[in-house]
Protein backbone atom coordinates (compact mmCIF):
# COMPACT_ATOMS: atom_id res chain seq x y z
CA UNK A 1 0.00 0.00 0.00
CA UNK A 2 0.90 3.58 -0.37
CA UNK A 3 2.54 6.02 2.27
CA UNK A 4 -0.02 8.43 3.59
CA UNK A 5 1.28 11.95 3.07
CA UNK A 6 0.78 12.59 7.08
CA UNK A 7 0.08 10.51 9.88
CA UNK A 8 -3.26 12.05 10.58
CA UNK A 9 -4.44 10.18 7.43
CA UNK A 10 -4.04 7.02 9.41
CA UNK A 11 -7.38 8.24 10.95
CA UNK A 12 -9.50 9.56 8.00
CA UNK A 13 -8.21 5.79 6.77
CA UNK A 14 -10.60 4.24 9.13
CA UNK A 15 -13.53 6.30 8.18
CA UNK A 16 -12.69 4.72 4.25
CA UNK A 17 -12.69 1.02 5.70
CA UNK A 18 -16.21 2.00 7.14
CA UNK A 19 -17.87 3.59 4.30
CA UNK A 20 -16.46 0.60 2.46
CA UNK A 21 -18.27 -1.91 4.60
CA UNK A 22 -21.64 0.08 3.93
CA UNK A 23 -20.97 0.25 0.24
CA UNK A 24 -20.18 -3.20 -0.17
CA UNK A 25 -23.28 -4.31 0.15
CA UNK A 26 -25.50 -1.83 -2.09
CA UNK A 27 -25.10 -3.24 -5.78
CA UNK A 28 -25.27 -0.38 -8.64
CA UNK A 29 -24.24 -0.26 -12.11
CA UNK A 30 -22.46 3.71 -11.87
CA UNK A 31 -18.94 3.55 -12.67
CA UNK A 32 -18.10 5.47 -10.00
CA UNK A 33 -19.50 3.13 -7.50
CA UNK A 34 -16.67 2.28 -4.98
CA UNK A 35 -14.43 -0.60 -6.44
CA UNK A 36 -13.82 -3.26 -4.52
CA UNK A 37 -11.15 -5.95 -3.84
CA UNK A 38 -12.51 -9.59 -4.64
CA UNK A 39 -11.52 -11.13 -1.69
CA UNK A 40 -12.08 -8.85 0.66
CA UNK A 41 -15.27 -6.16 -0.54
CA UNK A 42 -13.38 -3.39 0.86
CA UNK A 43 -12.59 -0.17 -0.34
CA UNK A 44 -8.66 0.96 -0.48
CA UNK A 45 -8.19 2.04 3.23
CA UNK A 46 -6.18 4.84 2.64
CA UNK A 47 -7.07 8.52 1.98
CA UNK A 48 -6.46 9.87 -1.69
CA UNK A 49 -4.13 12.76 -1.36
CA UNK A 50 -4.76 14.76 -4.88
CA UNK A 51 -2.87 17.82 -6.05
CA UNK A 52 -3.26 20.47 -8.73
CA UNK A 53 -1.25 23.20 -10.06
CA UNK A 54 -1.58 26.67 -9.44
CA UNK A 55 -3.84 26.94 -12.34
CA UNK A 56 -7.71 27.29 -12.20
CA UNK A 57 -8.43 25.41 -14.81
CA UNK A 58 -6.11 22.16 -13.15
CA UNK A 59 -7.73 22.97 -9.63
CA UNK A 60 -11.03 22.39 -11.57
CA UNK A 61 -10.26 19.07 -12.88
CA UNK A 62 -8.62 17.85 -10.00
CA UNK A 63 -12.10 19.08 -7.68
CA UNK A 64 -13.83 16.76 -10.29
CA UNK A 65 -11.16 13.72 -9.85
CA UNK A 66 -12.01 15.00 -6.16
CA UNK A 67 -15.71 14.68 -5.67
CA UNK A 68 -16.54 11.93 -7.81
CA UNK A 69 -13.77 9.80 -5.38
CA UNK A 70 -15.93 10.97 -2.33
CA UNK A 71 -19.31 10.30 -4.11
CA UNK A 72 -17.60 6.14 -4.47
CA UNK A 73 -16.82 6.35 -0.88
CA UNK A 74 -13.03 7.36 -0.73
CA UNK A 75 -11.15 9.65 1.73
CA UNK A 76 -9.88 12.25 -0.18
CA UNK A 77 -7.65 15.12 0.50
CA UNK A 78 -6.88 18.08 -1.27
CA UNK A 79 -3.23 19.48 -1.87
CA UNK A 80 -4.38 21.82 -4.25
CA UNK A 81 -2.51 25.22 -5.54
CA UNK A 82 1.13 23.67 -5.11
CA UNK A 83 2.30 25.51 -8.34
CA UNK A 84 3.83 24.39 -11.14
CA UNK A 85 5.55 21.03 -12.34
CA UNK A 86 9.20 21.03 -10.88
CA UNK A 87 7.55 22.15 -7.31
CA UNK A 88 4.88 18.92 -7.05
CA UNK A 89 6.46 16.34 -9.44
CA UNK A 90 8.74 15.38 -6.70
CA UNK A 91 5.90 14.76 -4.27
CA UNK A 92 3.99 12.60 -6.80
CA UNK A 93 6.91 10.59 -7.84
CA UNK A 94 7.39 9.68 -3.90
CA UNK A 95 4.12 8.89 -3.80
CA UNK A 96 2.83 11.58 -1.59
CA UNK A 97 0.78 12.75 -3.66
CA UNK A 98 -1.40 9.95 -5.15
CA UNK A 99 -3.00 11.77 -7.90
CA UNK A 100 -2.37 14.74 -10.36
CA UNK A 101 -4.12 15.98 -13.22
CA UNK A 102 -1.41 16.39 -15.87
CA UNK A 103 -1.26 16.84 -19.72
CA UNK A 104 0.19 14.34 -22.00
CA UNK A 105 2.26 16.48 -24.57
CA UNK A 106 3.49 18.54 -21.21
CA UNK A 107 4.40 15.76 -19.11
CA UNK A 108 6.25 13.91 -21.55
CA UNK A 109 8.66 16.31 -22.11
CA UNK A 110 9.41 16.27 -19.14
CA UNK A 111 10.52 13.10 -18.72
CA UNK A 112 11.90 12.70 -22.07
CA UNK A 113 12.97 15.96 -23.91
CA UNK A 114 13.57 13.58 -27.17
CA UNK A 115 10.21 12.37 -28.27
CA UNK A 116 9.49 13.52 -31.16
CA UNK A 117 5.45 12.03 -31.11
CA UNK A 118 3.00 14.69 -31.69
CA UNK A 119 -0.59 12.57 -31.91
CA UNK A 120 -2.68 12.00 -29.18
CA UNK A 121 -2.35 8.46 -29.17
CA UNK A 122 1.24 8.40 -30.08
CA UNK A 123 2.05 10.86 -26.70
CA UNK A 124 0.10 8.83 -24.59
CA UNK A 125 1.99 5.24 -25.52
CA UNK A 126 5.17 7.30 -25.13
CA UNK A 127 4.77 9.04 -21.78
CA UNK A 128 3.44 5.59 -20.40
CA UNK A 129 6.61 4.28 -21.35
CA UNK A 130 8.64 7.22 -20.17
CA UNK A 131 6.78 7.56 -16.89
CA UNK A 132 9.17 6.74 -13.88
CA UNK A 133 8.43 3.24 -11.86
CA UNK A 134 5.58 3.38 -9.38
CA UNK A 135 3.31 5.97 -11.71
CA UNK A 136 0.75 5.13 -14.07
CA UNK A 137 -1.25 7.02 -16.55
CA UNK A 138 -4.71 6.53 -16.53
CA UNK A 139 -7.04 7.07 -19.48
CA UNK A 140 -6.79 10.87 -20.74
CA UNK A 141 -9.47 12.77 -22.10
CA UNK A 142 -10.24 14.20 -24.84
CA UNK A 143 -9.94 17.81 -23.26
CA UNK A 144 -7.00 19.25 -23.97
CA UNK A 145 -4.80 22.11 -23.01
CA UNK A 146 -2.30 22.56 -25.89
CA UNK A 147 -1.12 25.30 -28.54
CA UNK A 148 -3.63 25.81 -31.43
CA UNK A 149 -3.98 27.48 -34.69
CA UNK A 150 -6.66 29.89 -33.89
CA UNK A 151 -8.74 32.48 -36.45
CA UNK A 152 -11.55 34.68 -36.54
CA UNK A 153 -15.12 33.10 -37.22
CA UNK A 154 -15.27 35.91 -39.70
CA UNK A 155 -11.57 34.92 -41.23
CA UNK A 156 -12.33 31.43 -41.30
CA UNK A 157 -15.74 31.45 -43.36
CA UNK A 158 -14.08 34.25 -45.89
CA UNK A 159 -11.65 31.46 -46.64
CA UNK A 160 -13.65 28.35 -46.16
CA UNK A 161 -10.80 27.02 -43.39
CA UNK A 162 -11.64 23.89 -41.35
CA UNK A 163 -7.97 22.65 -40.94
CA UNK A 164 -4.76 23.79 -40.75
CA UNK A 165 -4.17 22.73 -44.05
CA UNK A 166 -6.79 24.83 -45.56
CA UNK A 167 -4.80 27.76 -45.06
CA UNK A 168 -2.41 26.98 -48.14
CA UNK A 169 -5.54 28.46 -50.69
CA UNK A 170 -5.82 31.89 -48.78
CA UNK A 171 -4.73 34.46 -50.66
CA UNK A 172 -1.83 37.10 -50.17
CA UNK A 173 0.70 36.93 -46.94
CA UNK A 174 -0.99 34.46 -43.50
CA UNK A 175 1.36 35.82 -40.42
CA UNK A 176 1.02 33.60 -37.54
CA UNK A 177 1.37 35.53 -34.35
CA UNK A 178 2.55 34.03 -30.83
CA UNK A 179 5.13 34.16 -28.22
CA UNK A 180 8.85 35.07 -29.30
CA UNK A 181 9.46 31.52 -29.31
CA UNK A 182 6.98 30.16 -31.06
CA UNK A 183 9.37 31.21 -34.29
CA UNK A 184 11.43 28.64 -33.69
CA UNK A 185 9.15 25.60 -32.00
CA UNK A 186 8.61 22.35 -33.59
CA UNK A 187 5.00 23.96 -34.21
CA UNK A 188 6.24 27.33 -35.73
CA UNK A 189 6.48 28.57 -39.48
CA UNK A 190 9.43 25.79 -40.34
CA UNK A 191 7.16 22.98 -38.55
CA UNK A 192 3.72 24.30 -40.62
CA UNK A 193 6.01 24.45 -43.89
CA UNK A 194 7.61 21.18 -43.58
CA UNK A 195 3.65 19.23 -42.18
CA UNK A 196 1.64 21.46 -44.58
CA UNK A 197 3.79 23.21 -47.15
CA UNK A 198 2.70 26.72 -46.21
CA UNK A 199 4.64 30.02 -46.23
CA UNK A 200 3.69 31.57 -42.93
CA UNK A 201 4.93 34.93 -41.88
CA UNK A 202 5.55 35.47 -38.19
CA UNK A 203 4.80 38.14 -35.78
CA UNK A 204 6.14 38.52 -31.93
CA UNK A 205 2.76 39.37 -30.46
CA UNK A 206 3.42 38.00 -26.88
CA UNK A 207 0.94 38.80 -24.74
CA UNK A 208 -1.21 40.82 -27.30
CA UNK A 209 -1.49 37.97 -29.51
CA UNK A 210 -4.94 37.74 -29.19
CA UNK A 211 -5.88 41.61 -29.47
CA UNK A 212 -3.88 41.55 -32.73
CA UNK A 213 -5.72 39.15 -34.31
CA UNK A 214 -8.98 40.89 -33.22
CA UNK A 215 -7.16 43.76 -35.51
CA UNK A 216 -6.26 42.03 -38.09
CA UNK A 217 -2.77 42.29 -37.50
CA UNK A 218 -2.28 38.64 -38.04
CA UNK A 219 -4.59 36.33 -39.23
CA UNK A 220 -3.46 32.84 -37.11
CA UNK A 221 -2.79 32.93 -33.66
CA UNK A 222 -1.72 30.52 -30.68
CA UNK A 223 -3.98 30.24 -28.48
CA UNK A 224 -4.39 27.48 -25.94
CA UNK A 225 -6.81 25.08 -26.77
CA UNK A 226 -8.74 25.59 -23.12
CA UNK A 227 -9.00 29.19 -23.17
CA UNK A 228 -12.27 30.53 -22.30
CA UNK A 229 -12.42 32.91 -25.23
CA UNK A 230 -13.32 29.77 -27.10
CA UNK A 231 -17.10 30.04 -25.71
CA UNK A 232 -16.93 34.07 -25.24
CA UNK A 233 -15.31 35.26 -27.90
CA UNK A 234 -16.09 34.33 -32.20
CA UNK A 235 -12.79 32.82 -32.43
CA UNK A 236 -12.13 28.84 -33.76
CA UNK A 237 -9.35 26.81 -33.38
CA UNK A 238 -8.24 25.12 -37.03
CA UNK A 239 -7.95 20.87 -37.11
CA UNK A 240 -4.34 19.94 -37.35
CA UNK A 241 -5.32 16.46 -39.31
CA UNK A 242 -1.32 16.11 -39.48
CA UNK A 243 -0.87 16.11 -35.76
CA UNK A 244 1.76 19.42 -36.59
CA UNK A 245 0.97 20.45 -32.64
CA UNK A 246 1.98 18.33 -29.61
CA UNK A 247 -0.99 16.79 -28.17
CA UNK A 248 -1.72 17.53 -24.63
CA UNK A 249 -5.12 15.66 -23.58
CA UNK A 250 -5.84 16.08 -19.85
CA UNK A 251 -4.34 12.43 -17.94
CA UNK A 252 -4.76 11.62 -14.37
CA UNK A 253 -1.58 10.09 -13.24
CA UNK A 254 -1.95 7.97 -10.26
CA UNK A 255 0.27 6.22 -7.86
CA UNK A 256 0.62 2.52 -9.02
CA UNK A 257 -0.30 1.25 -5.21
CA UNK A 258 -4.19 2.95 -6.12
CA UNK A 259 -4.43 2.86 -9.64
CA UNK A 260 -6.23 0.04 -10.13
CA UNK A 261 -7.93 0.94 -6.90
CA UNK A 262 -9.13 4.76 -8.25
CA UNK A 263 -9.49 4.15 -12.35
CA UNK A 264 -12.96 2.96 -12.72
CA UNK A 265 -13.80 6.67 -11.13
CA UNK A 266 -10.83 8.54 -12.96
CA UNK A 267 -11.73 6.70 -15.80
CA UNK A 268 -15.56 7.60 -16.35
CA UNK A 269 -14.67 11.05 -16.22
CA UNK A 270 -11.68 11.04 -18.51
CA UNK A 271 -14.45 9.83 -20.55
CA UNK A 272 -16.45 12.82 -20.37
CA UNK A 273 -14.41 15.62 -20.19
CA UNK A 274 -14.57 16.98 -23.52
CA UNK A 275 -12.75 19.64 -24.73
CA UNK A 276 -15.45 21.57 -25.23
CA UNK A 277 -16.46 20.98 -21.34
CA UNK A 278 -12.72 22.67 -20.57
CA UNK A 279 -13.28 25.90 -22.13
CA UNK A 280 -16.82 25.91 -20.36
CA UNK A 281 -15.67 25.28 -16.80
CA UNK A 282 -12.58 28.20 -17.42
CA UNK A 283 -15.79 30.74 -18.65
CA UNK A 284 -17.69 29.69 -15.34
CA UNK A 285 -14.45 30.46 -13.32
CA UNK A 286 -12.90 33.39 -14.83
CA UNK A 287 -16.25 34.95 -15.92
CA UNK A 288 -19.01 33.63 -13.53
CA UNK A 289 -16.80 33.93 -10.69
CA UNK A 290 -17.34 30.30 -9.28
CA UNK A 291 -15.69 28.51 -7.00
CA UNK A 292 -13.55 25.41 -8.05
CA UNK A 293 -16.00 23.32 -5.61
CA UNK A 294 -19.16 24.38 -7.06
CA UNK A 295 -17.75 24.08 -10.74
CA UNK A 296 -17.08 20.45 -10.16
CA UNK A 297 -20.02 19.38 -8.46
CA UNK A 298 -22.35 21.13 -11.50
CA UNK A 299 -20.60 19.09 -14.14
CA UNK A 300 -20.28 15.61 -12.51
CA UNK A 301 -24.40 16.36 -11.70
CA UNK A 302 -24.71 17.87 -15.76
CA UNK A 303 -22.77 14.43 -16.92
CA UNK A 304 -24.62 12.18 -14.31
CA UNK A 305 -21.13 10.84 -12.80
CA UNK A 306 -22.47 11.67 -8.93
Amino acid sequence: MFTPRRSRLAVAAGVALTAAVVLAGCASSNPLDAPTDDSSGDVGSDTIVIGSQAYYSNEIIAEIYAQALEDAGFTVEREFNIGQRDAYMPDVESGAISLFPEYTGNLLQYFDDTADVTSPEDVYSALQDALPDGLTALDYAEASDQDTYTVTQEFADANDLTTIADLANVDGTVTLGGAPELEQRPYGPNGAKEVYGLDLAFSATGDTTFESLLAGEIQIADIYSADPRFQTEDIVALEDPESLILASNVVPIASSDVADEIADVINAVSAELGVDDLVALGVQSTEDQMSSKDIAAQWLKDKGLI
